[in-house]
């Protein structure tokens, strides 16, 4: 490895100074992290950020606000306020917060659910795991659902969703399919984990995810398609009066602590910045070519005779394989370009359109040599 790009074994007894370390250790980000952005990543639910998120993230850090306390973030407490009300009524809630992932999203509508009533969690066996995670960790049994062909929940084979908490997932992460929303009428609390295809509510796609209104609460991941950096994600609540049960004081807070973080940084203001930058017309247009990327890569498999596709892409997620058998080779040669996942325990190549700056050409060529 070049000295460039060595950190020394043990801590140095002498520092070489802000400047040096920051260049040192820019050289090795810069030669040693995942390029989000490269034209032919199509890979995770992971995208490059906004470039005017990623410059008020910085600048967050520069003034290090304690969304905890609103008088140590004065603006930032108004922005993630901002945020909350401009995004909270596309999916039918009436309040919310943001917090660090959609994993603490998921905990922590769970962990209202419980206060609620809801004593045991239902979901899809394709639920993402912070769900079977977050009923441990509260202590709620979690049952789990099988999927049918497409891999949505079975509702032929749905328990007695009495004193349950279900959770439907708008955008599973192995295949992107969307739970029937329509399903939970009798269920003591409907939770929507709509982490990945969230957003589509504000594009023309927004009837895929129609029904999500119902719910108690909804979970979205800001750093998927909200093209946020890490971490951030909001969870949503129907009525506001519902975040009091997860919601504690304490003789040193001005206000209550509402959720399961106490101390979190500025997420917001990133957030808003993007939103002003791009406005709701060009979010939607960044999804939207997304959504296309994926179905025209889609269109090519399914004319190609090297390649089997498993189903038509509902959120941008594409799942195929090669017809000869030789899956798991491919998805070594695709590289960034793919993941992997399983479906019925075989494997199959994974693509997820969440790279704004995706080239279908560079993708198909990437996927040409793969076969060869």
């Amino acid at each position: 490895m070049s000295q460039h790009l060595e950190i020394p074994s043990e801590l140095p007894d002498h520092g070489t100074g802000e400047d040096e370390a920051f260049t040192h250790l820019k050289r090795i980000v810069d030669a040693r992290s995942a390029v989000l952005g490269d034209p032919a990543a199509l890979a995770h639910m992971d995208p490059a950020p906004a470039g005017v998120a990623a410059r008020l993230i910085g600048l967050n850090a520069s003034v290090n606000q304690n969304l905890l306390h609103p008088d140590l973030s004065p603006f930032a407490t108004e922005a993630e306020r901002k945020v909350i009300d401009w995004l909270a009524p596309f999916f039918g809630m009436g309040a919310g917060h943001m917090c660090a992932g959609s994993t603490i999203a998921n905990l922590a509508a769970l962990w209202c659910a419980r206060e609620h009533g809801a004593r045991h969690v239902v979901a899809s066996a394709d639920a993402h795991i912070s769900v079977p995670k977050a009923a441990r960790i509260l202590g709620m049994p979690f049952l789990p659902v099988a999927t049918d062909a497409a891999g949505r929940i079975d509702a032929d084979r749905m328990p007695s969703l009495k004193d349950a908490a279900l959770v439907l997932t708008a955008g599973t992460t192995g295949r992107g399919a969307i739970d029937d929303l329509q399903l939970g009428k009798d269920a003591a609390w409907l939770h929507v984990d709509a982490a990945w295809a969230g957003p589509l509510r504000l594009t023309r796609h927004a009837n895929r995810l129609d029904g999500i209104e119902r719910a108690q609460s909804v979970a979205v991941s800001a750093h998927k398609w909200f093209f946020q950096p890490k971490d951030s994600a909001m969870v949503l609540f129907r009525d506001p009066a519902m975040q009091s049960a997860i919601s504690f004081g304490g003789s040193y807070l001005a206000v209550p602590n509402v959720g399961v973080q106490g101390s979190r940084g500025a997420a917001g203001v990133a957030l808003l910045g993007t939103l002003l930058a791009w406005g709701k017309t060009g979010l939607a247009e960044r999804i939207e070519r997304l959504v296309a990327v994926s179905e025209e890569l889609a269109n090519r498999l399914e004319d190609d005779p090297r390649c089997q596709l498993r189903q038509r892409p509902e959120t941008g997620v594409v799942n195929w394989r090669p017809v000869d058998g030789n899956t798991e080779a491919v998805i070594k040669r695709l590289g960034a370009t793919a993941s992997r996942t399983a479906i019925g325990g075989e494997p199959y190549v994974r693509q997820v359109a969440a790279n704004m700056y995706a080239d279908i050409e560079a993708v198909w060529a990437r996927i040409e040599e793969s076969l060869r």
